[in-house]
């Protein structure tokens, strides 16, 4: 490659850009980054699940919460078919709880099994309304909190 060091022969400044740098650095680039991809791009081999739908059995013990938006912003939650707040919520979780304790024999009674609670959420809800549902049914003691959602159409059932 020629170079040149002054003005051009008739007197005007040099306007060709010297691209020799500009190549350079990215050839080396290439070369890093054709280095560096195989090194990003390893996986760890992991069997994922297949999706499916798995019908709930509802016990009468579970408890069935309904969560959605009123059209002001506020949370609404009903527990059956009657709106609570979030204290009669709670007071209410703690006594069916305390209840079915009771019913099994007590909190040292053996293969105590709790009841659940089954949130069905509105498409719109947001998901502060939600997390507070279920915030506060893990503060009345639930250990066991589920969401009910509607499969897709064409979902697979396992039996």
């Amino acid at each position: 490659m020629a170079m040149s060091a002054g003005p051009a022969e008739d007197g005007s400044p040099i306007t060709d850009i010297n691209t020799t740098p500009l190549v350079d650095v990215m050839l080396v680039l290439l070369i890093i980054f054709l280095i560096t991809v195989p090194v990003v791009i390893q996986t760890v081999p992991v069997k994922l699940p297949s999706v499916f739908f798995e019908p709930t059995v509802t016990k009468p013990e579970n408890v069935v919460l309904s969560v959605r938006v009123a059209s002001n912003g506020a949370c609404q939650v009903y527990w059956g078919q009657t709106p609570v707040n979030s204290t009669e919520l709670v007071e209410q979780a703690v006594a069916k709880l305390r209840k079915e304790i009771d019913k099994q024999g007590g909190p040292s009674a053996p293969g105590l099994e709790l009841p659940e609670v089954h949130i069905r959420g509105d498409v719109n809800t947001p998901w502060r309304c939600m997390g507070g549902t279920v915030f506060n049914m893990q503060r009345a003691g639930f250990t066991r909190v589920g969401f009910i959602s509607e499969p897709p159409p064409g979902m697979v059932v396992r039996q």
